[in-house]
């Protein structure tokens, strides 16, 4: 009973500060105070001022975490409203996912082999741009540590959603179909939640991206290591 209890508290405290930092950030709308990071280091702050061990923490995170599953799978109601646009340019949007995802995974290589990092935690953030369960089973089919690999896709995931929009003013990239390849493609589900703020149309493109980037990556994942990072 005392553990449940507990477990409650600790759900509470997390959908609490997501809903206040949510607030905040559609007040300000300033994009490096996006939820996820400032709700983040709320709870942080929480658990180390009342010394809670992560631990007990995650007693009630755990069932927060589960909603992962349900919560990718509802991406899919947009896409159904967006099926026809899919179908008319669907070549065009894989070959330009293809392209992005393949930037993003030599970039990382060839940025670990210029900082002569070390080859495992090389392997571990090339996936950086796939969603945390394809990046972490890339990693480690690697031969990486699926726990570097979800400190890549959180950092890929974050500073891509906050630096997004001063990226697209600079370029002069207003499309919709452009921001959201973009987006899902560089910065998996946090990149989605930040193309929703555009249009319907944006979001769709970013979850068929996120999705097609996670199939592409680990396909390209193994060879770009060989030829980089071997």
């Amino acid at each position: 009973m005392q553990q449940a209890l507990y477990a409650f508290l600790m759900i509470l405290l997390t959908v609490a500060c997501f809903l206040m930092m949510a607030k905040l950030y559609a007040r300000l709308a300033f994009s490096f105070l996006i939820p996820v990071l400032t709700s983040t280091f709320l709870i942080i702050v929480i658990l180390v001022a009342c010394k809670i061990p992560y631990e007990s923490y995650m007693e009630g995170g755990k069932w927060i975490n589960s909603l992962l599953g349900p919560a990718v799978v509802a991406l899919a109601f947009p896409l159904y409203k967006q099926r026809e646009f899919l179908k008319k340019h669907l070549v065009l949007i894989i070959g330009n996912v293809a392209i992005a995802g393949f930037v993003g995974m030599v970039s990382v290589a060839l940025i670990a082999k210029s900082f002569h990092l070390d080859h495992s935690l090389s392997l571990s953030i090339l996936p950086k741009s796939v969603t945390t369960p394809v990046a972490m089973a890339v990693a480690d089919g690697l031969g990486g540590r699926a726990s570097m690999a979800i400190v890549g896709v959180m950092i890929a995931g974050i500073f891509g959603t906050m630096l997004a929009p001063y990226i697209f003013r600079l370029f002069g990239v207003e499309s919709s179909v452009g921001r959201g390849i973009a987006l899902g493609s560089a910065s998996h589900a946090l990149g989605t939640s930040k193309a929703a703020e555009y249009n319907e149309l944006a979001f769709s493109m970013a979850s068929v991206s996120m999705t097609l980037n996670a199939i592409m990556s680990s396909l390209l994942g193994p060879i770009i290591a060989w030829l980089l990072l071997s």
